[in-house]
């Protein structure tokens, strides 16, 4: 700490619990700063960014007023903070939350996961992910890595997952998914008309102008990647809108896989506007489902296998389009 910044007599230097306030009076000699750059200097294991945080939520009070961030302290002045837990620290918290369970065993979960929610904590989503919510329902799986989950679906991809509820079955699992041998099966709403089957292996990567999305095209530290896919119905909307439904089925496991690859063969999914789908015929989502899965149970070794019904929103979607006979 600044010898010129100094805690307030009575009160605890060094490491401190995070609900125990901290209160600093700045010396005589304190020059005069903005707020977020002092409070930088006397909690150098917080990130400004973080920091600013706390004072924009009201738990910075400046000589007893709520903080504000630009504002100028200096001799003399009493910053009162609450230390907040960083988001990633409450990722690993149980919530209440709604999801399917199609069926359990004392080794997995078969979860049915809907469309809007996110599988596993990250930035921007620290809470409100399936795993918080497999945590309340399944406390045990707080002794498993990841709690249990085996694979991922994207944020707003519906369906089917395998959740392990001991260590050796996740590692049985994974070892399936490394092998390819675990079955994987979506249904997909594509633009156009595809009327042959065919299978992409086109290897997947970060795209390096846009963050957030994947690239077959000019990827980033690329992965291999294999998709099938069977077209099973062709039609139309009543605005003309030509719509594929597919089945896929995944080799490998790559982040937006199925996404990308339709993509590449210019028929991104309906509502998939990160890959150039439009939202036609109602679909406010990708339109995409995990309908089936199956592996070798890693109690016993029998293949068993599970199909998640479609979502109301996918089924309003297929309403919208006259199939052809």
């Amino acid at each position: 700490m600044p010898s010129n910044l100094s805690p307030v007599a009575g009160e605890t230097t060094g490491e401190h619990q995070l609900a125990e306030p901290l209160v600093f009076r700045l010396g005589v000699t304190a020059a005069t700063e903005r707020l977020d750059k002092t409070l930088a200097q006397l909690l150098p294991q917080h990130s400004r960014s973080r920091l600013q945080g706390w004072i924009e939520s009201g738990h910075v009070l400046m000589n007893g007023q709520p903080a504000k961030i630009r504002q100028l302290v200096g001799p003399g002045d009493i910053i009162h903070v609450q230390p907040q837990q960083a988001p990633e620290e409450l990722a690993f918290t149980a919530e209440p939350l709604e999801f399917g369970v199609l069926e359990e065993s004392e080794h997995w979960v078969i979860v049915d996961k809907p469309a809007g929610m996110v599988t596993h904590p990250g930035a921007g989503n620290w809470s409100g992910t399936l795993l918080n919510g497999l945590l309340y329902r399944y406390p045990e799986l707080a002794r498993v890595p990841r709690a249990g989950i085996v694979h991922r679906l994207d944020k707003d991809t519906s369906g089917i997952l395998v959740v392990a509820r001991t260590e050796l079955a996740q590692t049985s699992l994974v070892r399936q998914l490394q092998a390819r041998s675990m079955h994987r099966e979506y249904l997909a709403l594509v633009h156009g008309r595809l009327q042959q089957a065919g299978r992409v292996d086109l290897p997947i990567g970060r795209d390096p102008s846009v963050p957030v999305r994947m690239s077959a095209e000019r990827p980033i530290a690329p992965k291999p990647a294999v998709t099938h896919y069977m077209p099973v119905l062709t039609g139309a909307d009543a605005e003309g809108h030509v719509v594929t439904k597919l089945v896929c089925r995944l080799e490998t496991g790559r982040t937006h896989q199925i996404r990308v690859h339709m993509a590449s063969l210019r028929h991104p999914l309906l509502g998939d506007t990160l890959y150039g789908g439009t939202m036609i015929s109602g679909a406010a989502r990708q339109m995409l489902h995990a309908r089936a899965l199956a592996f070798e149970d890693p109690a016993d070794g029998r293949l068993v296998s599970f199909e998640a019904e479609l979502p109301e929103d996918f089924c309003k979607v297929e309403e919208y389009i006259e199939w052809e006979e």
